[in-house]
Formats: C-alpha cells, structure tokens, sequence
C-alpha cells in the first residue's frame, strides 16, 4: 500500500521555525517526525518520572514499619 503525499497550509512563520530544527539534507517530513518522537518521548518522560500522589521512601518505610508493628 503506497501512502499519498499531502499538502498541508502553514504560515511562512511556522515553517521558519519547523526549518529552525533541521539538519542539511532534511526534508519537512523527516524534521515534524524527529519532532513527534521528541514529544512522545517527553511525554513518557513526565508521566512515568510524575512524583504526584506519590510517598517518598523514607515515609513508605515508616508506614510499613508501624503497619507491621500493630
């Protein structure tokens, strides 16, 4: 299966600054890839590093201690 080309409407600012992010030889295609992997990256980055609703290991083990002591 053959995947089409498209043509998608930026203003001239917006491709300014996507060609800000790329390298000799790049096309806009390789550069707004390289730059979604970036983000999905990022995103995996905060979700699994995201310390809310979270308990250090010091109290943890406090918890477990007095849980254990009952």
């Amino acid at each position: 299966m053959k995947i089409e080309d498209t043509t998608i409407a930026i203003k001239r600012d917006v491709k300014e600054k996507i060609m800000e992010f790329g390298n000799k030889g790049e096309t806009y295609n390789d550069i707004i890839l390289r730059l979604l992997e970036s983000a999905r990256q990022r995103q995996l980055h905060d979700l699994l590093m995201d310390d809310k609703d979270t308990v250090s290991i010091e109290d943890a083990l406090e918890n477990a201690k007095k849980q254990w002591q009952k």
